[in-house]
Formats: structure tokens, C-alpha cells, sequence
């Protein structure tokens, strides 16, 4: 997601956008280092219900196919699993812990004091602000003693800031972290940050989402939606959806057509969109969409089949959720890449009776979100190789073999993660648990077209 500003100076591709946390029922959907403030990641499996409340059938229990015995061998292997988790954890413990303000996803952070990078258990090697509009590096430094670092100099209203932090622990492990937020803009104003950004190549299933700084009124989405355009040169009609008075997302149909170029146009300056409250942006951007590439993992088989412009290109053994917290079923966009990150399991409810972690693994390899409540397809090297394509063993993500440091470029992880692009699909099937819910990430397409233009101002 972008920053909102007046001009049309490009922005990286790699920007986190601030996105609408939603929970199951008891499990924290994003999570956060003690302190609160830092988002962390963790595959997070259902709890016993839905986000909208609704009961899940048949969740946790072995499917028509299994038998007994192979039920019992199933739940062997994912006790050998979450050993070599808590093994993980264990290690963890030394590792080095980063800590950002503002937490990732804010919006109205102060322009003077509010950023701050700190580091328990090790010392701080480099950190990188940015502001994502213009790409411009904030000067900072790092403390004399290495544990902490802030910019130099108060920022701008209104403008989206990237930070990304890398420290070292005794040991030379190093561990990373990231946190995108926004400042609060001048009072009486809103602003609107928005994905893609300008100038990047995104996947058939990325939308437009739009983010906006302050609460559009129910009165004023109609003449805001009308201050918002998406054109494709592939001819395709492009339909908004208000999720919230905060979020309006804009989609075609159909998945993108493949090699098509997109154009948003945000004319917001001097629209109301709240009582005495008005935008300032008048910004064109655009993007290209790449090839077309549908990922399709089946947690029966354990196996996915990626299919790219039609053709099956691979086929790659998974491990997805096992039983008490599987994986969400439905179409899901890649919204995110990390080369590594960092999942611990006490951020979506997974603890063990001290309270801790059941794991806390701080540099999970090849890491892509596919939803905001902390669903991801990432390389796993704690596993053992044999529950790739045998048996479904993670928290409610999809696992891919990987290596630790994920330095080898010849796992399926690291193959499926340098052939992936942001908005590339993966459609999960055949998983016990219900359907993402559509708001949940980038994942609108889970919603029937009927449904879907139901939801804009301008039906």
C-alpha cells in the first residue's frame, strides 16, 4: 500500500499496507512482541468457531477416509512435530528480539517521537526507514550500545513509513523485523493508502484496496467511490466493495487478464468525506499485471499444483493444518513476501501451561501471507521431510520444505517463493475447516459477484 501525497513520485513494490485485523473467536489475529509493538506472524488454526461466530462442522475430527490406526499414526506425527517446534522455541529464547513503534498497521502515528527501534538479547546491525511514496531514506541512528535506534528529525503528516531492522544475538544468529505504518494526517483531512503500488507487476488476483486515514460517512462513500477509478486496458468492468467505512476495495469480475496494464486514478482533493472533513490527494498510478498464476493446494492429497498462463508447471508435496487448527479453505492472495520472519505460536492462542509459545521459530524462510489473521505459505525446516505430501502437521499455515536459512534455492520453498509475485492466487480445497472469510487479507474473490456489487455506493 502506498502513502497518500499530491504528486506522482513511484513507491516500492515491497511496501506493507495497514490492514483491518481480523480474529477467530479467541485467537489474536496479528500478532505482537511483549509490549505490543511489533506485528509478529503465526500460523494461526481455527478456534472452535468463525470470525462472524458461526460453528464449523466437522473441525477436528479425521476425515471419512481415515481409519483408526492411521489417525493414531497421524497423531504421532504431529506430536513429533510440535516437539521439533518446542525445540524450536526452545532455541528462540537466546535469539536476538526486536521491537518497532508504531506497531505495523497504524495509521495515526505522531510525526515526532513515536518511532523508536529497540533490541533485547543482541545488538542492532542496520535499520532501514523509508517513506514508501517517494522512496526516501529518514536519517536515524543506532545507539552507541546497539540496542536502539530513531530517525533524526520529525517526519510529515499524512505519509507511510516502512522500517526494517536486522540485529544479531551472541551466537551470530541474526533476526529480522518490519513495520509499516502511517502518520495521522492535518485535522479536517483524510487521505487514502492504497494497493498495489505505482509501477509494480502484481499477480491475476490483486485488487485495488484503499485504506483511508479517517471514517468515511455512509452518506459520503458514493461521492468518494466516485473520486476513484480503475481502468485496465483489458476492457474489464472494475466494481467497488466497501468492507468498512475505512476500507473500499475495486476488482474486475474475473481475475485480471494476464499482461493487461491497470490505472487508478484517486480524485479525492476537496471531496467530503466526513462531516468538515475533506481529501487532499490527486494522484494517478498504475500497474502491470504478470503472467497468470493459480496455486492449488489439496489437503487431502498434500500435494499443490501450480498452474501458470494454463499449464501445470509443478507439482509440490505440502504439509497444511493438522487436526484442532487446519487450514482455511478458499481463494487467497499473496499480500505480503518476507525472506524470513518470525512465528510464535503464543500470538494466535497456541501456548503451553507456562503461557509460552508452543513454538517461536524466529526465521521462518520463504514466508508469503495469504490472510490477515496470520495464515501464511512459507518454507518449513524443522519438519521432517517425510510429512511433505503425507500428512498434515502445521498451526493453519502450508508448509514447504525448506533448509534452515533458507539458502538453498533448490527446495520447493525457495522455488515457489522466487516464482511467486504479490497477488498471485492460492486456492485451498478439501481442508476440514469453513471458507475465509472475503475482508480477511486480499480475499474478495471468495465473495459471488452478486454480493460483491451489492457492497459499493453506487449500485
Amino acid at each position: 500500500m502506498t502513502p497518500p501525497d499530491t504528486g506522482n513520485a513511484p513507491t516500492p513494490a515491497d511496501a506493507r499496507r495497514p490492514r483491518k485485523v481480523f480474529r477467530r473467536r479467541t485467537l489474536a489475529a496479528l500478532a505482537v512482541l511483549a509490549g505490543g509493538t511489533v506485528a509478529l506472524t503465526a500460523c494461526g488454526g481455527h478456534g472452535g468457531g468463525s470470525a462472524d461466530g458461526a460453528q464449523k462442522a466437522a473441525v477436528g475430527s479425521p476425515s471419512p477416509r481415515t481409519t483408526p490406526s492411521s489417525a493414531a499414526a497421524t497423531q504421532a506425527t504431529q506430536n513429533r512435530e510440535d516437539a521439533n517446534a518446542a525445540k524450536q522455541a526452545s532455541e528462540a529464547k537466546s535469539a536476538a528480539r526486536i521491537t518497532i513503534t508504531p506497531k505495523s498497521g497504524a495509521t495515526q502515528a505522531a510525526v515526532s517521537g513515536a518511532v523508536k527501534v529497540t533490541v533485547a538479547g543482541g545488538k542492532l546491525t542496520s535499520v532501514t526507514m523509508k517513506a514508501t511514496s517517494s522512496g526516501r531514506t529518514v536519517a536515524g541512528r543506532i545507539s552507541a550500545d546497539g540496542t536502539s535506534w530513531q530517525p533524526d528529525a520529525a517526519l510529515g503528516h499524512g505519509l507511510q513509513f516502512r522500517v526494517t531492522a536486522v540485529a544479531k544475538d551472541s551466537q551470530g544468529r541474526a533476526a529480522t523485523a518490519t513495520s509499516t505504518f502511517a502518520t495521522k494526517a492535518v485535522s479536517g483531512t483524510f487521505v487514502g493508502y492504497f494497493t498495489p503500488e505505482d509501477g509494480s507487476t502484481v499477480g491475476v488476483g490483486m485488487p485495488v484496496s484503499i485504506n483511508f486515514s479517517k471514517a468515511i460517512s455512509y452518506g459520503d462513500r458514493a461521492a468518494v467511490q466516485r473520486g476513484i477509478t480503475v481502468n485496465s486496458s483489458s476492457g474489464q468492468q472494475v466494481v467497488g466493495h466497501w468492507f468498512s467505512s475505512t476500507r473500499l476495495d475495486l476488482r474486475p469480475q474475473a481475475y485480471w487478464q494476464a499482461g493487461s496494464h491497470v490505472t487508478l486514478n484517486l480524485d479525492l482533493k476537496g471531496v467530503e468525506g466526513a462531516p468538515d472533513t475533506y481529501g487532499t490527494q490527486h494522484k494517478t498510478v498504475s500497474f502491470d499485471v504478470g503472467r497468470s498464476q493459480v496455486s492449488t493446494v489439496d489437503t487431502a492429497t498434500h500435494m499443490m499444483t501450480v498452474v501458470r498462463d494454463g499449464q501445470v508447471i509443478r507439482t509440490i508435496p505440502i504439509s497444511a493444518g493438522g487436526t484442532g487448527h487446519t487450514t482455511y479453505n478458499g481463494q487467497m492472495v499473496i499480500e505480503e513476501k518476507d525472506q524470513t520472519t518470525r512465528m510464535n505460536g503464543a500470538t494466535v492462542g497456541f501456548t503451553d501451561s507456562d503461557g509460552k509459545g508452543e513454538y517461536d521459530i524466529p526465521d521462518v524462510p520463504h514466508a508469503m501471507r495469504l490472510s490477515d489473521s496470520g495464515t501464511f505459505i512459507h518454507g518449513n525446516y524443522w519438519a521432517d521431510p517425510s510429512v511433505f505430501g503425507t500428512a498434515n502437521t502445521s498451526h493453519g499455515c502450508v508448509g514447504l520444505a525448506d533448509v534452515k536459512g533458507g539458502k538453498d534455492p533448490n527446495t520447493d520453498a525457495a522455488w515457489f517463493y522466487d516464482n511467486s509475485l504479490l497477488g498471485d492466487v492460492v486456492v485451498v480445497k478439501n481442508s476440514p475447516d469453513r471458507t475465509i472469510q472475503p475482508a480477511n487479507g486480499l480475499n474478495g474473490w471468495n465473495m459471488s459477484w452478486t454480493q460483491w456489487v451489492a457492497g459499493s455506493a453506487l449500485r
